[in-house]
Protein backbone atom coordinates (compact mmCIF):
# COMPACT_ATOMS: atom_id res chain seq x y z
CA UNK A 1 0.00 0.00 0.00
CA UNK A 2 2.43 2.58 0.46
CA UNK A 3 4.83 1.68 -2.31
CA UNK A 4 1.83 2.50 -4.84
CA UNK A 5 1.08 5.69 -2.93
CA UNK A 6 4.56 7.02 -3.13
CA UNK A 7 4.02 5.69 -6.78
CA UNK A 8 0.73 7.63 -7.31
CA UNK A 9 2.70 10.72 -5.48
CA UNK A 10 5.93 10.83 -7.52
CA UNK A 11 3.84 10.49 -10.98
CA UNK A 12 1.51 13.20 -10.05
CA UNK A 13 4.80 15.18 -8.86
CA UNK A 14 6.26 14.10 -12.77
CA UNK A 15 3.18 15.37 -14.45
CA UNK A 16 2.92 18.82 -12.57
CA UNK A 17 6.79 19.62 -13.15
CA UNK A 18 6.26 18.54 -17.13
CA UNK A 19 3.46 20.86 -16.67
CA UNK A 20 5.30 23.65 -15.42
CA UNK A 21 7.97 23.34 -18.02
CA UNK A 22 6.43 22.47 -21.01
CA UNK A 23 2.90 23.34 -21.23
CA UNK A 24 1.25 25.72 -23.00
CA UNK A 25 0.63 28.80 -20.48
CA UNK A 26 -1.18 31.85 -21.62
CA UNK A 27 0.25 35.19 -21.18
CA UNK A 28 -2.15 38.58 -20.80
CA UNK A 29 -1.37 41.44 -22.49
CA UNK A 30 -2.90 44.98 -21.72
CA UNK A 31 -3.17 48.00 -23.97
CA UNK A 32 -2.93 51.52 -22.54
CA UNK A 33 -4.79 54.45 -21.19
CA UNK A 34 -4.84 57.16 -22.94
CA UNK A 35 -5.47 60.57 -21.25
CA UNK A 36 -4.54 64.03 -22.82
CA UNK A 37 -1.96 63.73 -24.75
CA UNK A 38 -0.28 60.94 -23.01
CA UNK A 39 -0.58 57.10 -22.46
CA UNK A 40 0.00 54.57 -19.51
CA UNK A 41 -0.62 51.00 -18.34
CA UNK A 42 -0.40 49.56 -14.74
CA UNK A 43 0.71 46.39 -14.17
CA UNK A 44 0.37 44.40 -10.92
CA UNK A 45 3.43 42.88 -9.17
CA UNK A 46 2.06 39.41 -7.78
CA UNK A 47 3.47 36.68 -7.76
CA UNK A 48 4.57 38.00 -11.60
CA UNK A 49 3.16 40.60 -13.81
CA UNK A 50 0.38 41.25 -14.58
CA UNK A 51 -0.44 41.79 -17.60
CA UNK A 52 2.76 40.66 -18.29
CA UNK A 53 2.71 42.58 -21.84
CA UNK A 54 1.65 45.98 -22.17
CA UNK A 55 1.34 47.51 -25.58
CA UNK A 56 1.72 51.35 -26.23
CA UNK A 57 1.24 53.34 -28.99
CA UNK A 58 4.23 55.41 -31.42
CA UNK A 59 4.89 58.77 -30.85
CA UNK A 60 2.79 59.45 -27.73
CA UNK A 61 4.41 59.88 -24.31
CA UNK A 62 3.98 56.33 -22.19
CA UNK A 63 4.61 55.28 -18.58
CA UNK A 64 4.57 52.07 -16.69
CA UNK A 65 2.98 51.79 -13.46
CA UNK A 66 4.11 48.80 -11.55
CA UNK A 67 1.53 48.54 -8.12
CA UNK A 68 3.48 46.50 -6.07
CA UNK A 69 0.98 43.73 -4.08
CA UNK A 70 4.25 41.42 -3.54
CA UNK A 71 6.82 41.24 -0.88
CA UNK A 72 8.78 38.44 -2.51
CA UNK A 73 12.54 39.32 -2.71
CA UNK A 74 12.67 38.74 -6.01
CA UNK A 75 10.21 40.85 -7.69
CA UNK A 76 11.08 43.54 -5.60
CA UNK A 77 12.79 45.46 -8.43
CA UNK A 78 12.20 45.82 -11.94
CA UNK A 79 14.71 46.07 -14.54
CA UNK A 80 14.65 46.94 -18.09
CA UNK A 81 17.96 46.09 -19.70
CA UNK A 82 18.19 47.96 -22.61
CA UNK A 83 16.85 51.09 -20.93
CA UNK A 84 19.28 50.95 -18.23
CA UNK A 85 16.61 50.95 -15.85
CA UNK A 86 16.43 49.21 -12.40
CA UNK A 87 13.89 50.62 -9.86
CA UNK A 88 13.27 49.16 -6.45
CA UNK A 89 9.18 49.02 -6.55
CA UNK A 90 9.14 48.48 -1.93
CA UNK A 91 9.91 52.06 -1.63
CA UNK A 92 6.16 53.17 -2.87
CA UNK A 93 3.10 51.17 -3.73
CA UNK A 94 3.43 52.28 -7.26
CA UNK A 95 6.39 52.84 -8.70
CA UNK A 96 6.40 54.55 -12.55
CA UNK A 97 8.75 53.84 -15.61
CA UNK A 98 9.03 55.95 -18.69
CA UNK A 99 8.97 54.28 -21.53
CA UNK A 100 10.88 56.21 -24.96
CA UNK A 101 7.55 56.02 -27.75
CA UNK A 102 9.44 57.90 -30.70
CA UNK A 103 10.44 54.51 -32.61
CA UNK A 104 7.91 51.16 -32.23
CA UNK A 105 9.94 47.92 -30.86
CA UNK A 106 10.01 46.04 -27.69
CA UNK A 107 11.53 46.97 -23.97
CA UNK A 108 12.12 43.51 -21.95
CA UNK A 109 11.74 43.50 -18.90
CA UNK A 110 12.44 41.38 -15.90
CA UNK A 111 12.79 40.85 -11.73
CA UNK A 112 16.47 41.47 -9.92
CA UNK A 113 17.17 37.44 -9.94
CA UNK A 114 15.40 37.47 -14.11
CA UNK A 115 13.34 34.91 -13.08
CA UNK A 116 9.96 36.62 -14.09
CA UNK A 117 9.93 38.59 -17.02
CA UNK A 118 7.26 41.11 -19.38
CA UNK A 119 7.80 43.04 -22.25
CA UNK A 120 6.47 46.78 -23.42
CA UNK A 121 6.11 46.83 -26.89
CA UNK A 122 5.28 49.84 -28.60
CA UNK A 123 3.66 50.36 -32.05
Amino acid sequence: MERTLALIIGLVLIGAILWWFFGKHTETAGDAKVDGGSQAATVVVKGGYSPSTVVLKKGMPGKVHFDMKDSTACLSHVVFDKLGVDKDLTKQPVTTVGIPTDQAGEYNFACGMDMFHGKVIVK
